[in-house]
């Protein structure tokens, strides 16, 4: 099976390499301050700027490597991490959650079913404007229809095995992915 990196560089890495190199020079900076003046030291804003150099790192890691993030929504939290863990072997960027989140740039969304139910009307259109690959133990009409209403990519049924997940990542990262 083949990884979920590839080996060309891309004109995205250099500045990517400059935003990130950029944030962490201001995280150390503001490190060596709050060390002489711990009134001044300030967890939320290291902690905003540590996020921000690591969704720089992705950035980093998408253009120099193609690497895929991939975010796997799942009811069942254990279910939904054994799958990520399964993806990051695979050299996915996959984390997990049982609930929809804002999505990262270029991220591909593997969504069960059965929380669609619980979707407003915002996270309803950003799922669809994802095009999500949709795994469900259902295999009635009524849930494919469902899926059908997601615009989804692909339609999976549980329990899934990770080298069709896999291709069904693969050929949704072809398709291309909006940007988030």
């Amino acid at each position: 099976m083949d990884s979920a990196t590839g080996s060309s560089p891309s004109p995205e890495l250099a500045p990517a390499l400059h935003r990130l190199r950029s944030t962490l020079a201001r995280l150390k900076a503001e490190l060596e301050v709050a060390e002489g003046d711990q009134a001044g030291f300030t967890p939320a804003r290291l902690l905003e700027d540590l996020n921000e150099a690591l969704m720089l790192l992705q950035e980093v890691e998408q253009a120099a490597f193609g690497v895929v993030p991939v975010l796997v929504v799942d009811d069942d939290t254990r279910l939904g991490e054994l799958t990520a863990r399964g993806l990051r072997r695979l050299g996915y960027d996959a984390d997990s959650t049982n609930e929809l989140r804002s999505l990262r740039p270029k991220e591909i969304i593997v969504f069960d079913l059965g929380l669609a139910s619980a979707l407003d009307q915002g996270a309803r259109a950003a799922l669809k404007a994802a095009r999500p690959i949709v795994v469900t133990g259902a295999t009635d009409p009524a849930s494919r229809a469902l899926a059908g209403s997601l615009d989804a990519s692909d339609y999976l049924v549980k329990p899934v095995e990770l080298a069709d997940l896999a291709a069904a990542i693969s050929k949704r990262a072809a398709e291309g992915v909006p940007p988030a």
